[in-house]
C-alpha cells in the first residue's frame, strides 16, 4: 500500500510576528494553497490510494470557512484516496469546529479523542484527535494490534519521548512503547521539522511542516511518501515549499553611518525564492532606527531587521574623564572585571552601560 503523509499545514495562520512588511502574511497563506494544491495533484497523478494528515491542519482560531470549502474540494478532486485526518492542538475536534460542523467529502475520515481502528482492504489504521487544545493522555498504551497480514498504522499528533512540562501537554507519547505496539508506521504531527533520515530508514515519523511558517523553521519542509508491502517499508521524503527562510548576519562595527548600511543592505544577494531576517551585529558608531530602515530599503525579500548591536563606547578612556560619565564608566570597568562572571550578567552590565550613558548625556 502506497500513502502521503503530512501534518501542520496551519491553514490561515496570521503571521503575526513574523515581518514588519505588511503583504507577507496574504503571500504566505497562498503559499499554503499552492503548496496544498500540489500535495493534491501528486496524489492524483501517482494514484497513491491515501493520504494521512498528522493534525495542525488548520488555524481553529483564524480559518475562514472559505478555506475549509477549499481545501473539501480539492479532497473531492481524488475520491478514490482515503484521507484520514487526525485533530491536533491548534484544530481540535471541539463542538464549534469544522470537523465536527462541516459535510466533508465522502473519502475523509476524521479521528476524535476516543482511539478507533479502521480496516480497510489493504491497511488497519488507527486514529487520535486533540478534543481540546491540549491534550496528556490519549491512551494509545491501551491499543492491542491483531495478528494480521495488513500493515497496521496509527495516525495521531503527539510531541514524542516529550520530556518538558510543557511538551507533556501536546500529548506526549513514548517512541518505545509505539516499537513495543509494533506499528508497521506511525504518522507523526506537531513538530515542524522531519526526522526522516535517509540513511537510516525509520517508521515513525514527522514529515515537518509542509510550508516553513517562520524564521525558527529554516530546514527542508514537504511530505513524506511511503510503501509498505510484505513487512517492508519504503520512505522517501518529497521537499514541496515554495519558499524559505534564511538569516543573514551583518557585523556594523566598520560601518560609519546609516546611508552606508542601507547601500549594503540593497546590496545583499538574497534568491527570489528566500524572505530574509537581517541581524545586525558588532559596535555601532550611529543610532539604528529599524523601522526607520524599512521605509528606506529597496530590498523587498529582506521582510525581518533584528538590531543586536551595542554602542561603541571606549570606556577605559572615558573613565580618565573627571565627570559623572568617568565615575559612572570606571564603576562598570570594574564590574567586568569581577570573576567568574556569566555571559547573561556580562550583557546586563554592557546594557546598563548603554542606558547609563544615554541617561547622563
Amino acid at each position: 500500500m502506497k500513502f502521503i503523509h503530512i501534518a501542520d499545514m496551519h491553514f490561515d495562520s496570521p503571521f503575526i510576528n513574523l515581518s514588519d512588511r505588511e503583504t507577507l502574511g496574504d503571500l504566505k497563506r497562498l503559499e499554503q494553497r499552492k503548496v496544498f494544491k500540489k500535495v493534491i495533484e501528486y496524489i492524483k497523478e501517482n494514484n497513491i490510494p491515501y493520504l494521512f494528515i498528522s493534525g495542525d491542519l488548520y488555524e481553529h482560531k483564524y480559518v475562514k470557512q472559505s478555506t475549509i470549502e477549499y481545501i473539501n474540494n480539492l479532497f473531492k478532486e481524488i475520491p478514490k484516496t482515503l484521507i484520514f485526518i487526525a485533530p491536533g492542538n491548534h484544530d481540535p475536534y471541539i463542538k464549534n469546529s469544522y470537523y465536527n460542523k462541516f459535510e466533508w467529502a465522502e473519502n475523509v475520515k476524521i479521528f476524535n479523542a476516543k482511539i478507533e481502528k479502521v480496516e480497510t482492504e489493504d491497511a488497519i489504521i488507527y486514529g487520535y484527535g486533540f478534543d481540546d487544545f491540549y491534550c496528556t493522555q490519549c491512551g494509545i498504551e491501551d491499543i492491542q494490534l491483531n495478528k494480521s497480514n495488513k500493515p497496521n498504522i496509527l495516525v495521531i499528533h503527539a510531541t514524542l519521548n516529550g520530556a518538558s512540562l510543557e511538551e507533556k501537554q501536546y500529548n506526549s507519547i513514548s517512541s518505545k512503547l509505539l516499537k513495543e505496539k509494533g506499528f508497521d508506521y506511525v504518522a507523526l504531527g506537531h513538530i515542524h521539522k522531519t526526522n526522516y533520515d535517509k540513511n537510516n530508514i525509520e517508521n515513525i515519523l514527522y514529515p515537518s511542516s509542509t510550508i516553513s511558517l517562520g524564521f525558527d523553521e529554516l530546514s527542508e519542509h514537504g511530505m513524506i511518501e511511503g510503501e509498505i508491502y510484505n513487512s517492508n517499508i519504503n520512505i522517501n521524503f518529497i521537499s514541496l515549499a515554495e519558499n524559505k527562510f534564511i538569516e543573514k548576519n551583518i557585523d556594523v562595527t566598520n560601518i560609519l553611518s546609516k546611508e552606508e548600511l542601507i547601500e549594503i543592505l540593497n546590496e545583499i544577494q538574497i534568491e527570489e525564492n528566500e524572505f530574509a531576517k537581517i541581524l545586525l551585529i558588532g559596535k555601532r558608531n550611529f543610532e539604528i532606527n529599524t523601522l526607520e530602515l524599512y521605509k528606506l530599503i529597496l530590498n523587498n525579500r529582506i521582510i525581518k531587521i533584528k538590531d543586536r548591536t551595542k554602542i561603541n563606547y571606549d570606556l577605559k578612556k572615558i573613565a580618565n574623564d573627571n565627570t559623572l560619565k568617568g565615575l559612572f564608566a570606571m564603576e562598570m570597568i570594574e564590574r567586568l572585571k569581577q570573576e567568574n562572571i556569566s555571559e547573561k550578567e556580562r550583557e546586563n552590565i554592557e546594557r546598563a552601560i548603554e542606558i547609563g550613558f544615554e541617561a547622563l548625556e
